[in-house]
């Protein structure tokens, strides 16, 4: 598809990625038509609401379902993310702001009807992920919070069965984290991957070790090990044989 990108991301028809000339470009899942978006991008964000993109100055600008245009959101951004229904980002200094849906208590603060635009929601945030209708930050001393629906335990003990309306604290001691729309991960600065939710249950327990990255999906999670190995197996199974795919060093 593409040579040289250093970010990926991915909707229900598009995929996404930044190529070697900071450029964001996309192409409809299963064509190998390339299409440019927006040049001067550092990250990229993709879900239900559409498009949101960290361009190299720090600018949050966004294009919404059904748009052509980008528009400019807020003018210095650290980390984003586009959810199901709810949409964040962090601001230098850690303070993190929500949009969008509330109704699973996705803000964390509390409220359970969607504000007018950006809302200030948390402090102190290092990485934000969503998934459906609940989210995940990580706090810049590597606690794990979670907030919103968690039927299925995406978000541990805390609100089990239903939901929360206020971040919790569910894990300790994170350096990065990934969520789906049943299961959670939290990786340690040792390479120690913890999962918890759905058939994993609910407290978070060791699942692989020596991992550099983590990403999780609908009922699969996908992790690349310190050798540069793709690990990716589904929900209540164990990572087994990786597979024959030597990524490139820069992904060690």
């Amino acid at each position: 598809m593409l040579h040289g990108a250093s970010h990926v991301a991915v909707s229900k028809s598009h995929g996404y990625a930044i190529d070697e000339k900071q450029r964001a470009v996309t192409w409809p899942l299963g064509s190998a038509r390339v299409d440019l978006l927006l040049d001067d991008v550092a990250l990229i964000s993709a879900g239900d609401s559409g498009l949101l993109a960290i361009r190299c100055d720090g600018s949050l600008w966004q294009r919404r379902v059904g748009e052509t245009a980008w528009s400019r959101s807020a003018d210095a951004v650290l980390h984003v993310w586009v959810g199901d229904g709810a949409d964040y980002y962090i601001a230098p200094g850690g303070r993190l702001y929500a949009r969008g849906l509330a109704h699973r208590g996705q803000y964390g603060d509390g409220r359970l009807a969607e504000q007018p635009g950006w809302t200030a929601v948390a402090e102190q945030a290092s990485e934000v992920i969503g998934h459906t209708g609940h989210a995940l930050y990580r706090r810049m001393d590597g606690a794990v919070l979670g907030t919103g629906g968690n039927r299925f335990g995406p978000l541990a003990s805390h609100g089990l069965g239903d939901k929360a309306d206020r971040w919790g604290v569910i894990f300790e001691g994170a350096a990065a984290i990934a969520t789906g729309s049943r299961h959670s991960l939290a990786l340690r600065p040792d390479g120690s991957l913890y999962i918890w939710g759905g058939p994993e249950g609910v407290q978070p327990r060791l699942a692989m070790q020596d991992v550099a990255h983590v990403a999780a999906g609908l009922e699969d999670t996908i992790a690349i090990d310190r050798q540069g190995r793709l690990w990716n197996w589904p929900l209540g199974q164990r990572p087994s044989t990786p597979l024959q795919l030597q990524l490139p060093a820069t992904t060690r």
